[in-house]
């Protein structure tokens, strides 16, 4: 007989959950056939599965010592920190961590760690052997403590929204189970506020709310705006909010409100009422994005995820960000552009 005990980042979730990753080459029917048969307890008796588990929950595997090491990949009478690994399982982390520059810290608790991402980095892999903003933050958090390498063998801290890979801006990580669970929740139930700001073509002088329907074209990576969709099965309907910060007759400083989070969104929406982002290739004007790469050298889409404003939160782990407001400041180049178009008038 081996025991685990539950520890805080694995608390919360489904016990049929925490056993996948507990036995990671172990299938899902023979784990229910573990459970039926008691060989596996929770707390020293029958579980079904579908139980929450809570830190300093105890797991007894009645499995033979090679059965164990085969499915856990631990050493039977060995702590789960001994688990047989790579010779430097974090080593992708490490690499990320001294590779990818820029990335700044704007906030950290024991549940969170917000992060500024630089425009050109991807906040997830889109290959294997990619380098991100995922990456990059497991190894920040062992460059600051040694002892999460042994945590990330049953919880990997990870970024929790999304942005392209050439939008710059806050990007939300949870630290542990407890805080991603609360970033996911917050995003989903669009209680959380994001808050976007770019420079669109075009004068913009009154603030609006506008809808549509997105679709997707996968073939091409890009999506297209439609008021009325021919077939409303393939459309996700999208919400967007802006407000012009400051503007002259051909560009506007604009804040966007991001309601709904869909693929594109703020690009195409702006682009599809005749304002879109300066530098944008795939929704935007060719002749200005030409004249941006002359005289900023404006290679992308000029977005940036300015703020992100938190629902009052009376309790738990969100207590910690309830009605906070947090922000990334403007980058460099981002800085430049806009003294040169807006705040001069430039033309």
């Amino acid at each position: 007989m081996q025991a685990l005990t539950v520890g805080k980042n694995q608390a919360g979730q489904r016990f049929d959950k925490y056993l996948h990753k507990v036995m990671p080459t172990a299938g899902t029917g023979f784990i229910y056939k573990m459970l039926r048969k008691k060989n596996i307890t929770l707390n020293g008796r029958k579980a079904e599965g579908s139980e929450i588990v809570a830190e300093g929950d105890t797991v007894r595997f009645f499995f033979s010592d090679e059965t164990f090491e085969k499915f856990t990949g631990i050493s039977a009478g060995k702590a789960p920190s001994e688990k047989f690994t790579s010779p430097d399982p974090c080593k992708e982390y490490r690499k990320a961590y001294q590779s990818l520059q820029g990335i700044q810290v704007i906030y950290e608790d024991q549940n969170f760690c917000f992060l500024a991402k630089p425009a050109g980095i991807l906040t997830q892999k889109a290959k294997p052997d990619d380098a991100s903003l995922n990456e990059w933050l497991l190894g920040y958090l062992l460059s600051c403590d040694a002892s999460w390498e042994k945590e990330f063998k049953v919880f990997h801290p990870s970024v929790c929204n999304r942005l392209d890979r050439n939008t710059s801006g806050l990007v939300l990580c949870g630290k542990s189970l407890a805080g991603s669970q609360y970033l996911s929740k917050c995003i989903k139930e669009r209680t959380v506020k994001k808050f976007y700001r770019t420079i669109c073509l075009g004068e913009i002088v009154t603030s609006a709310f506008i809808n549509g329907f997105l679709i997707k074209d996968e073939r091409t990576n890009t999506v297209r705006i439609e008021k009325h969709p021919l077939n409303p099965s393939q459309a996700e309907f999208i919400m967007t909010g802006y407000t012009p910060l400051k503007a002259t007759r051909d560009y506007t400083h604009l804040e966007v409100e991001l309601v709904t989070g869909k693929t594109h969104q703020i690009r195409a929406h702006l682009a599809s009422i005749g304002h879109p982002l300066i530098g944008d290739t795939k929704y935007g004007s060719q002749t200005s994005n030409q004249k941006m790469q002359e005289r900023y050298q404006l290679r992308h889409q000029l977005l940036h995820a300015y703020r992100v404003t938190f629902p009052v939160c009376a309790e738990g782990v969100g207590e910690a960000l309830s009605g906070r407001t947090f922000l990334a400041e403007y980058p460099k180049q981002f800085q430049t552009i806009l003294t040169g178009l807006v705040k001069s008038g430039d033309r």
